[in-house]
């Protein structure tokens, strides 16, 4: 298996910014690994929303994590602002692989890169549903 590589901006499709907190740094002086997954979890959300995907308080469909990584290639650090790069890997019936790079600047490779799998459920009944076509529209930008 070969080592996992920092990629490029042109790698991603959309860029949100998400800036760090004073309480993300940990005692090595550095955004602590377990901020990395709330920043995809941001910009993954924030996209979805924004692009009318997702509505977080009425919809009837909403996405639950299955599966999360990440890998780390340089640190980032309070008070830097993060630039968020978001693309589509997979989409399936009821479930979409989203890629997320993590820049510390608006040049250079990935400062880190990982994944979310959500599947969509009927809120409800918490049983996978088909992806809605709004969702689908939204994915279509990613890709």
């Amino acid at each position: 298996m070969s080592r996992p590589q920092p990629e490029p901006r042109e790698a991603y499709r959309v860029f949100s910014a998400l800036p760090t907190r004073w309480m993300d740094n940990d005692i090595y002086g550095h955004v602590n690994n377990v901020v990395y997954y709330s920043l995809f979890d941001t910009a993954v959300n924030g996209y979805l929303i924004e692009s009318g995907a997702l509505d977080i308080h009425q919809g009837s469909v909403i996405g639950l994590v299955v599966e999360t990584h990440c890998n780390y290639f340089e640190p980032v650090a309070f008070p830097q602002v993060i630039e968020a790069g978001l693309r589509v890997a997979h989409v399936g019936s009821s479930s979409v692989r989203y890629e997320i790079g993590l820049f510390a600047a608006s040049t250079g490779p990935t400062a880190a890169r990982g994944h979310f799998v959500h599947v969509y459920v009927d809120r409800r009944t918490q049983r996978p549903t088909a992806l809605p076509q709004n969702l689908l529209n939204a994915l279509d930008r990613l890709k």
